[in-house]
């Protein structure tokens, strides 16, 4: 579904990735983990193209998307869901769906299929975005997100700084929705139990570099974990 190969990038002569290369299986999840620093985020957004590749190259569904804007590659099938719970503070969750809805064929159809991920979302669609809780608008985003019909949904913590109960629904929802087929996820957790569940292949990132990588399942926590140690 979508390969990094050999990809360089980073912040002016900044170089922060050094030659990662990854795959993101087809209808299936590729989890990245790494301390705070280790360069997930920036890799998240050389994927999406909101920072551009010095070198290597970004393959998405087979096809060379690395000099292609990030809105060509929404276009293709891509959706981001950047930390911090994003969303338009000012406006009501279901005016929050409705503007991502808005001329798609399937646009009432995708808000209630959203809905039906995250029927929370539903008893507050009259309530302003801004007042609404972390775990809430982290439901509300990737909501959004699942509008646009992605091929692949690129995740970047999903669950960092959210209640308990809110973590293990966000949780259940992607494991569902790739369970499905038709979805592929690429995910930065920091909950490695919930990481390694949920993929079938993961990456552990240090310095900007892949220094382990394997294959998912519970059976791979210790060595994910001490990899994270060194």
């Amino acid at each position: 579904m979508l390969e990094l190969v050999d990809l360089h990038t980073g912040y002016g002569r900044t170089e922060v990735i050094h030659g990662v290369s990854l795959t993101v299986p087809d209808n299936g999840v590729a989890a990245i983990m790494g301390h705070n620093g280790a360069g997930k985020t920036s890799l998240l957004r050389a994927a999406v193209g909101l920072l551009p590749a010095k070198s290597g190259k970004i393959r998405f569904g087979g096809e060379d998307i690395t000099k292609m804007s990030p809105s060509r590659r929404v276009k293709r099938g891509l959706a981001y869901v950047p930390q911090g719970q994003q969303s338009f503070p000012q406006l009501s969750t279901m005016e929050n769906l409705q503007v991502v809805a808005d001329g798609r064929k399937r646009g009432k159809e995708l808000i209630a299929e959203a809905l039906d991920l995250f029927p929370a979302l539903r008893e507050l669609s009259s309530r302003k975005a801004g007042l609404l809780s972390g775990g809430q608008r982290q439901q509300l985003a990737i909501a959004r997100a699942l509008i646009t019909e992605p091929k692949l949904l690129i995740l970047d913590e999903p669950t960092e700084g959210i209640q308990p109960s809110v973590v293990a629904e966000i949780e259940r929802t992607i494991i569902e929705l790739t369970g499905r087929g038709g979805l592929s996820v690429l995910l930065v957790e920091q909950h490695i139990g919930f990481a390694l569940q949920a993929a079938q292949q993961f990456y552990v990132l240090r310095s900007g570099r892949v220094t382990s990588s394997g294959v998912g399942g519970a059976g791979a926590e210790s060595a994910v974990r001490l990899a994270m140690a060194i």
